[in-house]
């Protein structure tokens, strides 16, 4: 029963960490807390639900319950969803930054963001659960007594595969170093020429696409619902400030450190308190060690 707690807890870990490395790039680079995060975990599990839903049936590609639709329309949603961020931040937060907004007022007026993203949802895809498929898998015996679902192992190996090629991204090319530079020292990267515009671009380029993969791999493992971003932010923020916002790796440990603790936490206490897990494990961090796991020297 506790390894199934595990590999339960290892699944939810790995997708609240890529929602708290979308997040934290936001949070380090442009210096605010962004609450819209959470909407765009949500458009970006919608979004790909209506590339399904327009693209023809495919057979399903064994054991898998999904077939190459939901491929493309992953893609396609990571694609749209980056490019909703950058629109939103056009619309909202460039134009209070022009004119020196505080950071305060933008975490604010992510407010205004999140619930327009989430009437928005609602309005156009309604508040009943949906499903990307209604194919019914087998689950696999993975270790003695612990079994997944092969979407679930899709979605776990999925998740290793994508941090690594972040982490080769923001190490090796051009707009990944000039993301570091911009966290570690905003002042200092325009005074050495670094497009600021663009690395901006990318930020939430970035943080869109990830957010939509945490929200489709959600979806894809339970189900939608316009809440389902909102249900995660919690989740989410505890995960990135116990690795230490902006750090690449501290948001994949602080993820997995909160999905485990949820998973684990049903072994003693009633599931209506799973909720719960990651809102004590924040205040324990901030009351701890507000900086987190790692130090600002080794972040991104």
């Amino acid at each position: 029963m506790i390894g199934q707690a595990l590999v339960d807890g290892l699944l939810t870990g790995g997708i609240l960490s890529l929602g708290a490395i979308g997040y934290s790039l936001c949070s380090q680079i442009l210096r605010f807390s962004n609450f819209a995060h959470s909407e765009l975990l949500t458009w970006g599990a919608y979004i790909a639900l209506m590339v399904v839903g327009s693209l023809p049936l495919g057979t399903p590609l064994a054991p898998f319950s999904f077939g190459w639709p939901f491929l493309v329309a992953v893609l396609v949603a990571c694609i749209c969803t980056g490019f909703l961020a950058i629109g939103v931040d056009a619309l909202v937060f460039r134009r209070l930054r022009a004119n020196g907004a505080a950071r305060l007022t933008l975490v604010f007026a992510s407010f205004g963001v999140a619930l327009t993203l989430r009437h928005a949802v609602l309005f156009f895809w309604g508040g009943n659960a949906q499903y990307y498929s209604r194919n019914l898998t087998m689950a696999v015996e993975i270790l003695p007594g612990v079994r997944m679902l092969p979407d679930q192992i899709f979605v776990l190996g999925l998740t290793v595969v994508l941090v690594v090629v972040l982490h080769l991204f923001l190490s090796r090319s051009r707009s990944g170093i000039a993301m570091r530079a911009m966290a570690d020292n905003p002042a200092l990267s325009r005074a050495s020429g670094i497009d600021v515009a663009a690395v901006i671009r990318w930020t939430w380029m970035l943080s869109g696409a990830l957010a939509a993969l945490a929200g489709i791999f959600a979806g894809l493992t339970v189900q939608l619902r316009p809440e389902l971003g909102f249900n995660m932010l919690l989740a989410i923020f505890a995960a990135a400030i116990l690795g230490g916002s902006g750090n690449l790796f501290g948001a994949v440990l602080g993820g997995l450190i909160v999905g485990l603790a949820e998973s684990l936490s049903t072994l003693m206490l009633p599931t209506g308190y799973k909720g719960a897990v990651p809102f004590v494990l924040l205040l324990l961090v901030l009351s701890l060690r507000p900086q987190g796991l790692f130090s600002k020297s080794s972040r991104l």
